[in-house]
């Protein structure tokens, strides 16, 4: 469920930190890790969510056209691209500096995001588990070496669960996905499902939006499934994420218009206030 819009002070709730000295405590030790995972356009937009983050502590809600002008401004017109900015959102979610909330006004339309800081993890885990220590015990039952060949036999064809799932299945793409498919070849193949989507959209399967989206197309997917009405569970779910991604696409497109409309009504205006003022200069000062 989306939030309510409104002034920054409605999410203080929202803050992860005591004050500002904590946050930026925090923010030094994510930028210890991951700093070189960022180019140095990303970065600028990243210490811009953080400046807008200091009135609470750990919390922004500004808009992404607000943090571009200002970056614009303080840079002598050499700012940042809004796909850069956006990028920039993408790669820290996924590595969890912060979480994107959408907000929405009162009459349902989409608000600028809030985006709430996560504190720093004193020890950093992955959805690996850890193996079970296996009881020995030769003196209570004698070996039987026919027994033991067959044993291996079954345990090397029996199915691997989710915790052998390769490292290159996002976490949460992991855990949408186990409880309806446990082994780690099917969950594997689901996400080959969506890398092959993404990258037939000329998109980068890592970003946020992908993963978030392969969890939407894996949970509409599973409601049908459900139902009965999907015989190719592979192919149903690789349908959804390829309708959906091109949805994102054209939802991008008209943003990127609605920016660039805004940036040239802006030139306008000043233009037009230039123009009065040249005018009201000439009423005043006589001409050679």
């Amino acid at each position: 469920m989306n939030l309510k819009s409104g002034t920054i002070d409605r999410f203080e709730d929202y803050s992860n930190f005591g004050d500002l000295q904590e946050f930026n405590r925090h923010m030094e030790m994510w930028m210890l890790q991951y700093k070189d995972d960022f180019s140095k356009g990303e970065l600028v937009g990243l210490k811009r969510i953080v400046r807008y983050s200091a009135k609470i502590p750990g919390v922004c809600n500004a808009k992404i056209g607000t943090m571009l002008k200002s970056i614009h401004e303080e840079y002598n017109g050499n700012g940042i691209s809004r796909s850069t900015f956006k990028r920039m959102i993408q790669k820290a979610v996924a590595l969890g500096i912060f979480t994107v909330y959408e907000t929405e006004r009162k009459n349902g339309s989409q608000s600028s995001n809030l985006y709430v800081f996560n504190r720093y993890p004193k020890i950093t885990s992955t959805h690996h588990e850890p193996p079970k220590k296996e009881i020995l015990n030769h003196h209570n039952e004698t070996s039987n070496p026919f027994k033991t060949k067959q044993n291996i036999k079954e345990r090397k064809d029996a199915p691997l669960d989710f915790t052998f799932t390769s490292d290159r299945v996002p976490v949460s793409f992991l855990d949408a996905v186990k409880p309806f498919f446990p082994e780690s070849k099917i969950i594997e193949e689901y996400w080959k499902m969506a890398t092959i989507a993404a990258n037939k959209q000329n998109r980068d399967h890592e970003c946020v939006d992908i993963i978030e989206i392969s969890i939407k197309a894996f949970k509409q997917m599973i409601s049908k499934l459900k139902r009965n009405t999907v015989h190719n569970p592979f192919a149903y779910f690789y349908g959804i994420l390829v309708r959906q991604l091109e949805e994102l696409y054209y939802q991008e497109l008209e943003e990127e218009e609605e920016y660039y409309a805004q940036e040239l009504s802006i030139q306008r205006k000043e233009a037009s206030k230039r123009s009065e003022l040249f005018s009201l200069l000439q009423e005043v000062l006589p001409l050679d």
